[in-house]
C-alpha cells in the first residue's frame, strides 16, 4: 500500500517514512520542523494558528517559549524548501493570525516510477522564484542554545544522498537547463519588485575568502570585502547599485551557490574572491560571475604590496566595470590614493559590527574601536565618519546627551569631509545633526540628497532620509519607497526591518506594520527592539495583553532578571484586567519612574509624553515636549506623525511647538 505522499514544486514529502526529497534526492528535516510542515500540508488551504501547531507539536501543557520555537521551526521550513517570506511559493505568514500551505500538490509518482514520473511531467520541477526583503535560509541574530534545542535546531545536510549515475545524470541536465531559464525570470521579477531605477545592474560582493591558513589575517579578507564593497558602489552610482556589506557578510562561509544567493538578492552579478600572503606581499584572485548563467566573466590574479591595497582594490573594480561595459564617471572612486593601516581598518570593522547590533552595550564598543582606528590612523576618513554615527545613534540606547554628542558628530563628520569630500556616510551623519539637533530642514534634506547622489547604495542614506526627514514631513509614500529601496540593497539587515514598522505606524498602515513586525520576527525572534516596538504597536490598537507580552520579551532579551520581568508582567497583566486602558498606561508610568528599561521604553521626555497622551494628561504630555524640545530629544522630529497625539493637534501650545522645530 502507497502511503501518505505529498508532491509540490520539486519536493516529495512521504509522511510514511518521514521523508523529505527535492528533485529526487533526500533531505534532512529535524523532527519538529518535519511534524510542522506535514501539519501544514494537511491542513493545505487553512490558516493553522499559532495555539494550533504547539498543541499539535508539543502539546497544551508545555512550559517553554513556544512562539520562539514555532519560529525557529518556520524558519528551518523554509530554508529546507528555499521559499521565502515576502514572496512564498509554499508557507504564507498570515500575520496575527498564523500559516496557510499555498503550495500547488500533485499526484505522488509511486516508488518504481520516480525517475521516470518526474522527467514525463514538465510542471513538476517548475519554481517561480521572487526574493525575499529576508530570505527566509538567513536568520537574523541566533536564538539561544536552549531555543535552538527546543526546534530540533541542528543545521540541515546539504550533502545529498548518492543516487544511481545515469538516473542522476539525466536528471542533472534537465534540471540545470530548466534552472538556468528560471534564474533570468527571477532576476527580472527581482528588479521589478524592487522598482530598481532602469538599467542598473545589481552586484553583490561575497566575503572574500582567508587562504593563508591563518585566522588571524581574516581581517585583511574582510576589509577586503568592505572596500570592494565601497570601490564598486563608487564606479557608476547611475548604473551599478550593490548589496550593502551587512547582508553580504551573512554569506560568508555558505554552502550556497551563486545562482541561489542571486537568486535571494536579486542580484545580476556576483564577485567573488580570495586572499593569500607571504609577509608584506599580498595574492588577491577575484572572479565575476554572471548570475543568470553562472558565466564566469572575468578572473584575475593580483600581486600587491599591503601598502597598495587601496590601488589594487581600485583597479578590479576598474576592470569589473569593464566587463559589464558601464561608463565610468569620472568622478567616480570616493577614496583618495592612500593608504590605510590594516590595524586602523581592524578596528574600524569591528566597529562596524557592534554599531550594527544597535545596543547600548554595542555602541559604546563601537566609540572605542573607532576611535581606536582613528588613533592608529589619523586620516582615515570613514572611522571619522562612523565615530560620528555613534554620536548621531548613541542617544536613542542611552549613550550619551544630545546636546553633548550632536556637536561632536558635527565635528567628526566634517573632519571626514576634509579628509575625503566624497564620503556619503559623512554627509548623512551632517543630515542627521540638522535635521534632529538645529531643525535646519532645508541644510538636513540638501545633505540627504548629496549622500544619495554620492552613493545610491548606501542603504543607510535611503534608510535615514526616509525616517529623518521625509516622515516628519509627512511625505509617507515617499519615505516608504525609500525604505523599499534601503531594504533591496540591505535585505538582512535587521535594525532595518525592524524600522520599517515605525515608517508603516507614521503612515497609519497598521495591517503593514503588524506584517512587517511578524516577518522581522521569524528571522530575528531576539532583536530587542522589535519587540519593544511591537508592544507600541499592540498598545496602540488596544491589545494590551499582547503589549505586556511583547514588553516583557524585550526586557528579558536586554538582560533583566527573568524573575523581576515574570513578576511586572503578572501586575501588568492584573492591573489591565481591572483598569483596562489607562491601567495599562499608568503602569508604564510608574515603571519609567523606578525600573531599567528596554530600548525605546516611554522614559524619555518625549516618550513620558505618549504615556501622558494616552491618559488624556495634555497638560502633562505638553510639558515633557517642552523638556525633550529643550535638550534636543532625538524622536522630537516624530512629533508630527506620532499617533498619540492626535488628539492634541488642535492645541495652540502644540502648534507653537510645531512651528518652534520649523514643521509647520
Amino acid at each position: 500500500m502507497q502511503g501518505e505522499r505529498y508532491l509540490f514544486g520539486e519536493f516529495e514529502l512521504d509522511a510514511t517514512a518521514f521523508e523529505l526529497l527535492r528533485s529526487g534526492e533526500r533531505m534532512r528535516l529535524e523532527r519538529i520542523p518535519m511534524e510542522l510542515l506535514l501539519l501544514l500540508i494537511r491542513r493545505r488551504g487553512d490558516v493553522v494558528s499559532r495555539d494550533e501547531i504547539v498543541s499539535s507539536l508539543w502539546g497544551n501543557e508545555v512550559f517553554i517559549d513556544t512562539n520562539t520555537a514555532i519560529n525557529v521551526a518556520i524558519r528551518k521550513v523554509r530554508l529546507a524548501l528555499s521559499d521565502s517570506i515576502d514572496s512564498p511559493r509554499f508557507i504564507l505568514t498570515v500575520p496575527a493570525k498564523g500559516y496557510r500551505f499555498i503550495g500547488q500538490l500533485g499526484a505522488a509518482p509511486t516508488r518504481l516510477n520516480d525517475e521516470l514520473s518526474i522527467d514525463s511531467d514538465p510542471d513538476s520541477g517548475r519554481e517561480e522564484f521572487a526574493p525575499a526583503s529576508l530570505p527566509g535560509g538567513l536568520e537574523g541574530p541566533a536564538p539561544v542554545a536552549a531555543e535552538q534545542a527546543i526546534a530540533d535546531g541542528s543545521q540541515l545536510d546539504w550533502k545529498s544522498h548518492t543516487r544511481t549515475a545515469g538516473n542522476t545524470r539525466v536528471r542533472w541536465l534537465l534540471w540545470m537547463a530548466a534552472a538556468a531559464f528560471l534564474i533570468i525570470v527571477g532576476v527580472a521579477f527581482v528588479r521589478w519588485r524592487h522598482r530598481a531605477p532602469a538599467k542598473k545592474l545589481m552586484f553583490v560582493v561575497l566575503p572574500f575568502q582567508n587562504l593563508t591558513g591563518d585566522p588571524a589575517q581574516e581581517y585583511v579578507a574582510d576589509g577586503m570585502t568592505e572596500e570592494m564593497i565601497a570601490q564598486m558602489g563608487a564606479l557608476d552610482p547611475e548604473h551599478i547599485g550593490v548589496i550593502a556589506r551587512t547582508t553580504a557578510m551573512r554569506f560568508k562561509a555558505t554552502p550556497k551557490d551563486a545562482a541561489q544567493i542571486a537568486r535571494e538578492l536579486g542580484v545580476a552579478y556576483l564577485l567573488e574572491g580570495s586572499i593569500r600572503r607571504a609577509g608584506d606581499r599580498l595574492r588577491v584572485t577575484a572572479q565575476l560571475i554572471q548570475a543568470s548563467d553562472q558565466t564566469h566573466l572575468w578572473a584575475e590574479n593580483y600581486d600587491s604590496d599591503m601598502s597598495d591595497l587601496l590601488k589594487l582594490e581600485g583597479d578590479i573594480a576598474t576592470a569589473i566595470a569593464g566587463k559589464v561595459q558601464v561608463k565610468l564617471d569620472a568622478n567616480s572612486g570616493r577614496f583618495p590614493a592612500r593608504t590605510v593601516r590594516p590595524e586602523a581598518q581592524a578596528a574600524y570593522l569591528r566597529g562596524l559590527e557592534d554599531l550594527n547590533l544597535r545596543t547600548n552595550s554595542s555602541i559604546t564598543n563601537a566609540i572605542a574601536e573607532f576611535q581606536q582606528a582613528i588613533a592608529a590612523d589619523p586620516d582615515y576618513g570613514l572611522a571619522y565618519a562612523a565615530l560620528a554615527r555613534c554620536y548621531v545613534l548613541g542617544p536613542i540606547f542611552g549613550v550619551g546627551n544630545p546636546m553633548e554628542t550632536m556637536p561632536r558628530a558635527r565635528e567628526l563628520a566634517n573632519r571626514a569631509l576634509q579628509l575625503n569630500p566624497g564620503l556619503a556616510e559623512a554627509h548623512s551623519d551632517l543630515a542627521m545633526v540638522a535635521a534632529h539637533y538645529d531643525f535646519d530642514w532645508p541644510t538636513a534634506e540638501r545633505e540627504f540628497l548629496t549622500a544619495l547622489r554620492l552613493n545610491p547604495s548606501d542603504p543607510n542614506a535611503h534608510f535615514f532620509y526616509s525616517n529623518s526627514f521625509l516622515s516628519p514631513h509627512g511625505r509617507h509614500q515617499e519615505a516608504i519607497g525609500e525604505m523599499r529601496k534601503a531594504s533591496a540593497l540591505d535585505p538582512l539587515s535587521i535594525p532595518l526591518q525592524a524600522y520599517f514598522v515605525r515608517t508603516y505606524v507614521w503612515a497609519r498602515r497598521y495591517a503593514d506594520a503588524r506584517d512587517q513586525t511578524e516577518k522581522t520576527n521569524e528571522v530575528a525572534p531576539n532583536f530587542v527592539l522589535l519587540h519593544e516596538r511591537s508592544a507600541h504597536l499592540y498598545a496602540a490598537g488596544g491589545d494590551f495583553t499582547h503589549a505586556i507580552e511583547e514588553d516583557s520579551r524585550a526586557r528579558l532579551l536586554s538582560g533583566e532578571p527573568a524573575e523581576q520581568v515574570i513578576a511586572r508582567r503578572d501586575r501588568q497583566l492584573k492591573a489591565v484586567a481591572q483598569g483596562g486602558s489607562s491601567a495599562y498606561w499608568q503602569a508604564l508610568l510608574d515603571a519609567s519612574r523606578r525600573e531599567p528599561n528596554p530600548p525605546e521604553a516611554y522614559v524619555n521626555p518625549f516618550g513620558l509624553a505618549v504615556v501622558y497622551a494616552n491618559l488624556g494628561l495634555n497638560d502633562q504630555a505638553l510639558t515633557s515636549l517642552e523638556q525633550a524640545f529643550d535638550r534636543r530629544d532625538f524622536h522630537l522630529t516624530e512629533l508630527n506623525v506620532e499617533p498619540a497625539f492626535d488628539a492634541l493637534h488642535t492645541d495652540p501650545r502644540f502648534q507653537a511647538l510645531l512651528r518652534r522645530i520649523h514643521l509647520i
